[in-house]
């Protein structure tokens, strides 16, 4: 029997992102999530999750209505019930506002109580089956296109909602592109760094609304457990990971997120305590710790320090010598590098006298503002 090593990636450069219905579906249920003021992605996006990939039929009031591919029929009372507001003049607003927009056609059957509505752009983006079917409306995805995002985003102040979805769309999974990205699907909004960091002043100007308001957005989707924030000191910003995201696109189980080790990914400082009294009690001993020579630019006691936080991380990562007592950690200084202050390491995990793992540590020492 062959064996297979499985690898799933969410690549930044893919123009377009996978949307599933039930994820939708879920978002349109959850009350907890305003979509008041403007939420034109949130509409579109609901009108797209209901789009045919095939011609069916569907059958309202006793009458038949042919549906083709990127369009459906529904009644305005489910149209409503779609965008969460129990006015029907708002209904009609949003439709208007979205075929101003050219998103879609739609027009209106029986005095304004049936509306047909076709996503313009659909075979675009979105393979067209050629037989008739029916056409489930709470299972599979679609495809969605990443520029329509800001698009959409940028028509007034956007609402929780939206802020949600971009957040989602613009995640990447384990791409070398974007640091970070390893550690656990993460925001980016393929601004070309390479970077995931980015300050609540760029974030308040994407979504139109004031900092601190985009703070008190991020915080409650934290608190409702879709999102975890990482905010680092200074000027570094914060990364966003998306959580229940691979347990949604993926249907794999969805991964714990390590400050740590999203630092060090990112090159963000670790801070170790001035004095030794307040040593982490998860630090290895200062039996399993030595450096080959006397380092004159970083104590031992911080080194032991740091090396006690990488230990911890591995660990994390399915290390399990790094959970051992008898595991021994020997450092090894090289050259310094041209720059400043900077601090090359070889760092070997040993048991008794055969050498397990080696790894790179570099260390930049960050003067306290």
């Amino acid at each position: 029997m062959s064996n297979y090593q499985l690898e799933l990636k969410q690549i930044v450069d893919y123009p377009r992102c996978r949307i599933y219905r039930q994820f939708i579906q879920t978002l349109i249920a959850d009350r907890s999530i305003r979509a008041s003021g403007c939420s034109g992605l949130f509409y579109f996006v609901v009108l797209c999750s209901y789009a045919n990939f095939r011609t069916s039929y569907r059958k309202i009031d006793g009458l038949s209505y042919t549906v083709y591919p990127g369009e459906w029929v529904c009644r305005l009372s489910e149209l409503a019930g779609w965008f969460r507001t129990r006015h029907q003049y708002r209904v009609f607003e949003i439709l208007d506002l979205l075929q101003e927009q050219h998103h879609i056609d739609y027009s209106t059957i029986g005095r304004g109580q049936v509306i047909k509505f076709k996503i313009l752009g659909w075979r675009k983006q979105n393979t067209v089956l050629d037989y008739n079917a029916p056409c489930q409306k709470d299972v599979g995805f679609f495809f969605f296109p990443i520029s329509k995002v800001t698009e959409l985003i940028s028509i007034g102040k956007c609402s929780q909602m939206d802020i949600l979805l971009d957040l989602w769309m613009h995640a990447i999974y384990n791409d070398e592109q974007v640091q970070g990205s390893d550690a656990g699907p993460v925001a980016y909004f393929r601004n070309g760094t390479g970077s995931p960091l980015i300050g609540y002043a760029e974030l308040a100007r994407r979504w139109g609304m004031s900092k601190a308001t985009t703070g008190r957005m991020l915080k409650k989707l934290v608190r409702q457990g879709y999102l975890s924030l990482l905010s680092f000191p200074g000027r570094h910003g914060s990364v966003i990971y998306l959580n229940n995201y691979l347990s949604t696109m993926f249907q794999i189980s969805d991964v714990m997120i390590d400050k740590e080790e999203v630092a060090m990914s990112l090159n963000i400082k670790i801070s170790v305590p001035d004095d030794a009294e307040s040593e982490p009690e998860t630090a290895i001993t200062e039996e399993q710790f030595c450096v080959s020579v006397k380092d004159i630019s970083v104590s031992k006691t911080h080194l032991r320090q740091i090396i006690g936080k990488v230990a911890q991380i591995l660990s994390a990562g399915g290390l399990a010598c790094c959970d051992c007592p008898k595991s021994k950690y020997k450092l090894y200084p090289l050259s310094p590098d041209c720059r400043e202050g900077l601090r090359d390491y070889i760092l070997t995990i040993v048991c008794g006298e055969t050498e397990l793992y080696r790894f790179d540590l570099r260390l930049y020492p960050v003067t306290k503002v």
